[in-house]
Parts: structure tokens; C-alpha cells; sequence
């Protein structure tokens, strides 16, 4: 893609806007996947098995992501697919609660229809959130990346929050009427905010009014899709990335699932106990993010290490971490919620660290596809969490049935984990900064260099 030479870089106050279009993107699927599968399970007896697989249908849809995100770069304009993202969100949400009412009646109809929902669901938040993030990379400088994901990745889990808690309050007591009025409401709001954030974010000057034309631009713009992943795909970096990606984003997710039975089970936790233990574990996470986002401010940059480091250390500390959840299921005696604030701050740091990468490598790789890689590395990240919950769980049971002894089983399953850590370290150790891919580009030729790459 090429741009004018005059293509502005985004200040905090263009963040902050993209940080309220991921919080409401955040807001419509924490009702979706949380509140439709509690009211799923609870109040209509449906087996847990359904809204699982909904769920992981979401995450499956999400490998159009490199689609979307070709779209976006061909289109010239990040706005348009994170709009129609964003309305094809709230559709699908607004399906979804029809669908769970009407599985009270009908549920097999109810489920065809829930399925067709949750695949809008998947599309609005892939064409948004790819859009959002290639973004980002073409127009937050380098030294706000660290600091800018944090923000955005703040205020998305602050929209969780905030939607789970007004959204609980507002349908309690449960009944279809009061349910379908919220969320059509929410729909509506998020879709309302989302226009505002948007509007004259883009300029049409900034987005390719006055293109500068030359070969490599035709170049881009002749591609078909098949053509254009080809390309991204034979780019070393994008695929070890991509692979770091799917690992630690595995890693990551599979514990989820099971950080709380094992607490339970384990070490006797109440309910109570391993709510609060996983809060806990999101208030480490927390302090890892903004740790991140600290050293890669412009006051302390380098001082602190760099954003690389942050991801690899990140990573082994994690991999610690777990190792620490391994000794804890075999002692007696262990200090698990010291060991649980430790592993989210580890995960903290890797996750923001990895999103700042993400950013600055989508516009190492060259100006005009950046939406496409987003986009594969959006897949890649989809993947390992549709495949995350149900790999831990069944590890888990698989450790169970095999072993024949809880504590035995639990230490396995986060052995494996560690080690899924551990390797993602190793392959983020062989990402580096950018400065010889950008002279290699140099090389090729400097119009490759008018298109306001990010980096």
C-alpha cells in the first residue's frame, strides 16, 4: 500500500479511541460467551457441552482472519471493516439471546439458530479487531507501542467488567423479556460509540486519496488473496511469529480451565476460594501489563530492557511459574497464591510485549500488508484458544484416567504446560529488531519506503 508522505502518527487521544472500540468489541462477547452460556446451563438444564462448542465455533470462525485483514489492506482503510465489524458483532449478539430464548421451547432450532449467531459473532470480531489491530501498527509510533497496547488491552478488560457487572444486574432476576431488551440495547450503544470513535479517524487524504503510484503499490492492489498470504507466509518472520503465537497463546489459555478445579481438588479450596484465587492470577496479569507498558515508555525506553526481552523473559518466568504449580501439587504445604500472582504477572508481561511485536513486525514485513499479517497472526492466536480449553481439560482428564492420582495428574498437565513456555521463549529469542529488514528493503527500493510504514 502507498500513502502521502504526510500520513499522521496517532496521538493519545486516537488511542484512547481505538481502546474504547476494543472495550466495546469486549463488551458485546462477554455477554455472549459468558452470561447466553450461564443462562444455557442454569436456568434452561442444556447440556455444558453446547455452549462449549459455541464457543469454540467463535474461535474457528476467526481463521478468516487473514481474509479480513487483506480486505482492510486493499481496501486502503482500517474504518469501514472495523465498522461493519462492529455491526456484524451486535447482530450476532443480539441472535444469540433470541437463539438462547428460544432453545426454552425449541431447542433444536434454538441451537441451528445459536450457531449462525456465534458465526456472526466470530466474523464482526475478526473484521473489527484485525482492522483495530493493523491499525494500530501503521500509525502508533514506536516508542507508544508497549504503552498503547496496554491502554487498548486495559480498557477491554475494563469493558468486561463493566458490561458483566451492569448486564448481571440488569437481568436479575432472569426473564427472556428483560434479556432480549439488553441485549439490544448493548448491541445498539457499543454500535453508537463505535461510529463516534471512528468518525474522522481515517482522513481520506491519510487513507489514499493521492496515492503515489508506482510498481510496487500495482503490485499490492493485483494480488488476489491467495497470492498476497503466499507472500506474507514466505516472510521468515511472520511465520516464526506465528508459531510463537499458536505456543504461548496455548500455553496461556489451557490453564485456565483448570487452575481452579485444581486448587480444589489439590489444596481444598471453596468455590469462593478459587474465584478469588483467579483474581488473584488477573491482578498479577494487570501488574504485568503496565510493567510492560513502563518500560517501554519514551521516560525509561531501553533502560528497563527491551520489548523483546520483556516477551522472552515473560515467557521462561511463566514457564517458572508453572513449574511452581507442578511443586505445589506435590506438597503438602505450598504457597499457591504467591505462586498464582507470579505466573499472571509472568503472563502479563509476554502478552503486552507480544502485542507491541506484533505491531512493530506487521510493518517490518513492508508497507500495503499489514492488515494480512494481523490477520494471520490473529488466526494463529484464535487457534490456540479453541484448541486451549479443550486440549488442558482433556489433558487432564487423560492424566487422571492414566495415572490414577489427582496430584500426580495436575503436576503432568502443567509440566506439559511449562514446557509449551518454555518453547515459546526459545522461538520469540529468535525475533529481532528490525533495523537490517528495514535496509533490506532499502535495498529493493525506496518507494517500498513512501507507504508510512509503522516501523
Amino acid at each position: 500500500m502507498s500513502t502521502p508522505l504526510n500520513t499522521s502518527m496517532f496521538g493519545w487521544f486516537q488511542i484512547i479511541r481505538l481502546g474504547l472500540i476494543q472495550a466495546c468489541l469486549g463488551a458485546v462477547v462477554v455477554v455472549t460467551t459468558s452470561t447466553l452460556n450461564r443462562i444455557m446451563v442454569v436456568e434452561l438444564a442444556l447440556p455444558a457441552l453446547l455452549p462449549g462448542f459455541l464457543v469454540a465455533w467463535h474461535y474457528a470462525v476467526q481463521m478468516v482472519r487473514p481474509r479480513m485483514g487483506f480486505g482492510s489492506d486493499k481496501g486502503r482503510r482500517s474504518t469501514p471493516w472495523m465498522m461493519g465489524g462492529m455491526l456484524v458483532l451486535g447482530v450476532g449478539g443480539v441472535m444469540a439471546a433470541s437463539a438462547t430464548v428460544w432453545m426454552a421451547t425449541e431447542p433444536v432450532y434454538g441451537a441451528l439458530l445459536a450457531w449462525l449467531s456465534f458465526s456472526l459473532i466470530g466474523l464482526g470480531v475478526s473484521a473489527c479487531g484485525t482492522s483495530l489491530l493493523a491499525l494500530m501498527a501503521k500509525r502508533v509510533p514506536d516508542e507508544r507501542r508497549a504503552p498503547a497496547a496496554t491502554t487498548v488491552w486495559l480498557m477491554m478488560i475494563v469493558g468486561f467488567a463493566v458490561t458483566a457487572g451492569v448486564v448481571g444486574k440488569l437481568i436479575d432476576p432472569y426473564s427472556p423479556q428483560v434479556l432480549l431488551q439488553v441485549s439490544a440495547g448493548l448491541s445498539v450503544i457499543t454500535a453508537l460509540i463505535t461510529a463516534l470513535c471512528l468518525w474522522g479517524l481515517e482522513k481520506p487524504v491519510d487513507a489514499g486519496a493521492m496515492p503515489v503510484q508506482n510498481a510496487a503499490s500495482e503490485h499490492l492492489q493485483k494480488q488476489n488473496f491467495k497470492e498476497a498470504f503466499q507472500e506474507v507466509w514466505t516472510e521468515p518472520a511472520a511465520r516464526t511469529f506465528t508459531v510463537f503465537v499458536f505456543m504461548s497463546m496455548l500455553a496461556y489459555s489451557a490453564q485456565d480451565l483448570i487452575l481452579e478445579p485444581f486448587a480444589g481438588a489439590v489444596h481444598g479450596f471453596t468455590p469462593g476460594q478459587t474465584t478469588q484465587l483467579s483474581g488473584w492470577h488477573h491482578m498479577g496479569v494487570l501488574i504485568g501489563m503496565l510493567a510492560v507498558a513502563g518500560a517501554g515508555s519514551r521516560w525509561v525506553a531501553g533502560r528497563l530492557g527491551s520489548v523483546q526481552a520483556w516477551m522472552v523473559g515473560g515467557c521462561l518466568v511463566s514457564a517458572l511459574a508453572t513449574l511452581g504449580l507442578v511443586s505445589s501439587a506435590m506438597a503438602e504445604v505450598w504457597p499457591l497464591k504467591a505462586n498464582v500472582v507470579f505466573l499472571g504477572v509472568a503472563n502479563g508481561a509476554f502478552s503486552i510485549a507480544a502485542i507491541a511485536t506484533m505491531m512493530r513486525l506487521a510493518g517490518e514485513g513492508g508497507p500495503g500488508r499489514e492488515g494480512t499479517r494481523m490477520g494471520l497472526w490473529g488466526a494463529a492466536q484464535a487457534a490456540a484458544f479453541g484448541l486451549g480449553g479443550l486440549l488442558g481439560t482433556a489433558a487432564s482428564d487423560l492424566a487422571h484416567a492414566l495415572l490414577g492420582e489427582q496430584r500426580t495428574a495436575y503436576a503432568a498437565v502443567f509440566g506439559m504446560q511449562a514446557l509449551m513456555f518454555a518453547v515459546s521463549a526459545a522461538v520469540a529469542s529468535r525475533l529481532r529488531a528490525g533495523p537490517a529488514q528495514r535496509q533490506r528493503l532499502r535495498f529493493e527500493g525506496p518507494v517500498l519506503l513512501k507507504g508510512g510504514s509503522s516501523s
